[in-house]
This record gives structure tokens, sequence and C-alpha cells, in this order.
């Protein structure tokens, strides 16, 4: 009697690695609804928001979430893609997406390479189990923040340790922690400067001209208690400034996306864009260089608050350079951190 076919099963394991890119998120579309959605989330992280939830909560639902979401959502309605619907007409979204397909094509199909966001969908959780019950055994995680700061390259290991606590069948894991040195990173970065100055030529700060490095901010609070993501962002600034051989006082570092009345670390970009545009600054070029794709913070706030902050207040032209989305560089920089965090695996 012949034997019945072998049926394949579907846990069984593949010696193929997965690598995963980590973002932050994004709401569904840029409705108070799905805007409320994603920020109950991200808000409710308490590496996010470093208060007990008993003493948090009634703030989160009570004020923040019936306040905010309105306004957000405008902003975000700013941003979104023409004639793109739900998440494919976030910029984030959109970016990531190509960065998954660009690097994908880069490393060969001996890796599956697949997106998850933080917050929202697809989640991290949802898309490592879903490589599981593919078979996949060997699974690689990269946070797309190159500074580590505990709430933003922290919550996702963080997610990533519960999805293991969780599993009966663990995979292997590999992270990565941070490349706020990466020469990949520092090149792709001076490259977009130097394509926007080759159109524009370099800011001069004898004439008053400035460049400033706008990263995102952390709570004072976090900094004082060992946080080492100020540090990584003054390395990041110390190795472009070398590598652009930028003269004293061209280059400025600030941090932008204050939220709430605590204090956080500076000097803030707001501020910083108002002082100069008031002080009769002619030109003003900013690059954000811990933004892997573009995103409300960006696009939104620096691109349409920051240079109509700059220019109200008496400043001359303002530039918005982007780095990263689809941009060789990023590419670059993310297959350089896939080959360090895969090697032996691939």
């Amino acid at each position: 009697m012949p034997s019945s076919p072998a049926v394949p099963n579907p846990r069984a394991a593949d010696d193929r690695p997965a690598l995963v890119l980590a973002n932050l998120g994004t709401p569904a579309e840029p409705s108070p609804t799905a805007v409320r959605f994603f920020l109950r989330e991200f808000l409710s992280d308490r590496r996010v928001i470093e208060m007990h939830p008993l003493l948090w909560r009634p703030v989160l639902e009570g004020v923040i979430l019936r306040v905010r979401p309105r306004a957000s959502a405008a902003k975000y309605a700013t941003i979104w893609r023409p004639g793109q619907v739900g998440r494919s007409g976030s910029p984030l979204m959109h970016y990531s997406e190509r960065q998954g397909e660009l690097l994908q094509h880069e490393l060969g199909e001996s890796v599956q390479v697949r997106i998850a966001m933080r917050y929202g969908q697809p989640s991290l959780r949802r898309v490592m189990g879903d490589l599981m019950d593919a078979g996949r055994r060997r699974i690689a995680v990269i946070p797309l923040y190159p500074q580590y700061a505990a709430s933003a390259s922290g919550t996702v290991i963080d997610e990533v340790a519960r999805f293991i606590l969780a599993s009966r069948n663990q995979p292997e894991l590999r992270t990565i922690r941070s490349f706020e040195a990466s020469p990949a990173y520092i090149e792709a970065l001076a490259t977009a400067l130097e394509q926007h100055w080759k159109i524009h030529g370099r800011p001069d700060p004898a004439a008053g001209e400035h460049l400033l490095l706008s990263f995102h901010s952390i709570p004072q609070a976090m900094h004082d208690a060992g946080d080492p993501y100020r540090t990584e962002c003054e390395r990041t600034v110390e190795l472009l400034t070398r590598r652009l051989d930028l003269p004293d006082g061209l280059a400025r570092l600030t941090f932008q996306s204050v939220f709430g009345p605590a204090a956080w670390i500076g000097p803030a970009t707001i501020d910083t864009v108002g002082e100069l545009g008031s002080a009769g600054c002619p030109r003003l070029d900013v690059i954000c260089p811990g933004f892997f794709s573009d995103c409300l913070e960006t696009l939104e706030e620096i691109n349409q608050l920051n240079r109509e902050t700059f220019t109200t207040a008496g400043g001359g032209s303002f530039h918005y350079i982007p780095w990263g989305n689809d941009s060789e560089g990023a590419i670059a920089t993310l297959a350089e951190q896939a080959r360090n965090v895969l090697a032996g695996w691939i």
C-alpha cells in the first residue's frame, strides 16, 4: 500500500534568518479616532511616561486623549501623502515599506526582511509571531533609532522581550543597540548635506548663517537618571562635523518635540529657531539625524512650524534637509547594520 505524502509542518524550522526593522509607528489615518487609539498605546508605555499608572492614567484618559487627538489629527492631515488612504498615506509607513523592499533587494533571498511598528500596525509582536509560525528560528531586530534612548530603542527591546517571555518555542534572537557612530550612517548624513550645499552653497557663519542638527528631546529626569541619549547625539554631531570639516560656530545641536510641563534636555529647537530669526539670520539649514524616516516631527514640526517661526521672527531662507527615507545613504546604513547583526547567519 503506497504511503501517504508527508504533510508539511508549518512550525518546522527554517534555517534562513529573518530581519525586522522596527520603527515607532503611525496612526492608521489622520482622524481623531485613529490618533486617539495610537496615542493611547504610545503614551501608556512606562518607558515613554515614567509615572505610575495610577497617577498617569487619569491625566491620559481625562485630559490628553480628550484634547490632543483632534489637534494632532489636523497636523497629520497636512503631511498625509496626497491621494493615499489608510496607513499607506503615512510618510513614515511609506518610507518604512520602501526601506524594507530596498534592503531585501540589497541582502538577497538568504534573509527575509520585515518591517514592524512598536505602536500601531503591523505590531512588532505580531510580525515576530508570524515569522515563528512560518518556521523562522533566527530573528534579528534593528530598532530604527541611531541613538539609544530607553524611551525609543529600549521600548522596542522591551517588546521583543515580552514576546520571548510569552513564547514556549523561543527563537534565537539578536538586536542592535544603537549606531550613532556608524561610518555608513555618518556618511549618509554628510552626503545629504553635501548634495544640498552643491545646489545652494554652504551656509556661511561669517554672514550669520547656521546649520541646526535637531534631535528628538527626552525629559531631563531621564537624562539625570543615566540615559545615554544626549551623549550619543553629541557623538553623532562630533563625527559629522569632523567629516564635513565644518568651521566653528556653523553647526548647533538642538532638541525638538517637547511634550508636557516637565523639563526636557535642550536647547530647544523651536526656541533656537525663534532666536536666530529675531537676530536676522539670513539662512538656516536644518537636518534631523535621529529620524530615519520623515514623519510628523520632521515634516510638520520642522518644515512647517519651525519654518514659520523662523521667518515670522525675521529670519531669511529656511531649508529642511531630508537624509533618510529611501535614499542610497539610508539603505547603505541599514545594510551595514544588517550585515553586522546577521554575521554568521548569512
